[in-house]
């Protein structure tokens, strides 16, 4: 879906579709997402460790630039933050499976961690 959300508006709008953000650096990651949530899901899609750890970061990194962008809202209109609730949730789910998916993903590759002791 954020995939989706990010080429649709880079397509629209070219580089300037996160103009809205007077902060450059959240105009550059929000553009950059177009690479990156591919990325993230083709890695871990390939069960890939690293790319659970690229979720984790890329999500945090989503929330929080999406709740720094639109904080003028919480003063002019809170309401305008509801569409921020589904990512906040779905970015908590994504954080918080960062260490069991990565544990598992080690434990079937046979990493650290996965030696048996012997009897």
């Amino acid at each position: 879906m954020g995939t989706r959300t990010h080429v649709v508006d880079v397509a629209r709008d070219g580089i300037h579709a996160y103009a809205m953000f007077p902060q450059v650096p959240l105009q550059v990651f929000f553009t950059g997402l177009v690479v990156l949530d591919p990325l993230v899901v083709v890695l871990v899609g390939l069960a890939r460790r690293e790319g659970i750890v690229l979720a984790g970061a890329v999500t945090a990194l989503d929330m929080c630039g999406n709740w720094w962008g639109n904080r003028h809202w919480l003063h002019d209109d809170p309401s305008q933050l509801i569409p921020l609730l589904p990512l906040t949730l779905f970015g908590l789910f994504v954080v918080a499976s960062v260490l069991p998916l990565h544990r598992a993903a080690a434990k079937a590759a046979g990493g650290p961690g996965t030696a048996r002791p012997s009897p």
